[in-house]
Order: C-alpha cells, then sequence, then structure tokens
C-alpha cells in the first residue's frame, strides 16, 4: 500500500489546491511503511522497533536539505518522536517483557499479561515517567504549535497525537 500512498502523494502535490494535502501524504507513507514492516513481521522484538521505524529518515533529512515536502517530512520526524519517547517509557517501566509476551500469546490468554502491565504502570514509578514524558510531548507539540509555518503545526499533530494513541492503547488495556 506504500507505493499507492506515494502515487497519490505525489498526485495530490501536482495541483495547487491541493498540494498540503500530498506533501502530508507523503510523510505519513514513510510512518506507513515503518509501521506496517515492523508491526508485520517484527512485533514480538521491541529492540528493533526504533530502527525499523527509522527507515524513512535519510528520505526526510535529503528531502529537508532540498527543502522540499517540508510538511509531510515533519510530520514523520515528528510520529517518530512521539514513538521514541513512548519506546523510552516502555523501557524505563519494565513494560519490554509484557510487549514480547502480548505479541507471542493467544489473543484469548491476553488478559493476564494487560493485568500485570497495567499493575507496573500505575506504580509511583510508572506514574511518575508517564507524567514527565506526557509532558515532554505535551511541550514539543505545544512549542511547535506557536510557530506559524505548517510544517511546525504538522510536526505538532504527529507529536501531540502521540498522547491520543497512547492513551487509547492505556484505555483499551484497562479495559482487557
Amino acid at each position: 500500500m506504500t507505493g499507492g500512498w506515494l502515487w497519490l502523494a505525489f498526485y495530490l502535490m501536482k495541483r495547487p489546491k491541493t498540494h498540503l494535502w500530498g506533501d502530508l501524504l507523503f510523510g505519513f507513507s514513510w510512518s506507513w511503511l515503518a509501521g506496517a514492516i515492523y508491526w508485520g513481521w517484527f512485533r514480538w522484538e521491541p529492540l528493533i522497533h526504533l530502527p525499523v521505524e527509522s527507515i524513512g529518515v535519510p528520505v526526510a533529512v535529503w528531502c529537508l536539505w532540498r527543502r522540499w515536502g517540508k510538511v509531510g517530512n515533519f510530520f514523520y520526524v515528528g510520529s517518530l518522536l512521539g514513538t521514541a519517547i513512548t519506546d523510552v517509557y516502555f523501557y524505563v517501566t519494565g513494560l519490554i517483557p509484557h510487549w514480547r509476551q502480548l505479541m507471542q500469546v493467544d489473543p484469548s490468554l491476553a488478559t493476564p499479561i494487560f493485568q500485570s502491565a497495567l499493575e507496573q504502570v500505575q506504580t509511583p514509578w510508572g506514574t511518575s515517567w508517564a507524567v514527565v514524558l506526557a509532558n515532554a510531548l505535551l511541550g514539543i507539540g505545544l512549542w511547535a504549535m506557536q510557530k506559524s509555518d505548517r510544517h511546525w503545526w504538522a510536526l505538532s499533530g504527529a507529536v501531540l497525537s502521540t498522547i491520543l494513541v497512547d492513551s487509547l492503547f492505556w484505555v483499551a488495556a484497562s479495559f482487557a
């Protein structure tokens, strides 16, 4: 599907009315490709999560160096930053073993793993790190939102949406 997203991105970027959407879709394509590779084939190994999610970095750096596709590439970088901060949380709170178990167990047997992970999250250590890292995301997102350029808004949206997505995972785990 990444090829289809990229084709649509270039198609939209050719037209002034839809250029911005094409630009954004270009950056989203790298997040899509990386996510498809990781969650499709390597989801049980959290140590390579960030390296796989980073596969679009060379393209993003090249494009930004050429001042091309700034909105999409800033979106991709913001998404990657949010992913990195979420991964930091998993490491510092000791949730990595739970991650591995969840990716290898039959879904009908996941509830005890979710409950054990939630117990770890709800400790003072887990709660403190959640507050620190959520505030870091919030600070970065609000700082970027203060800028007047659209590419900063794209970064802001990607970073702030990390808080939303992580919260949805927490709610889903709480109801498991």
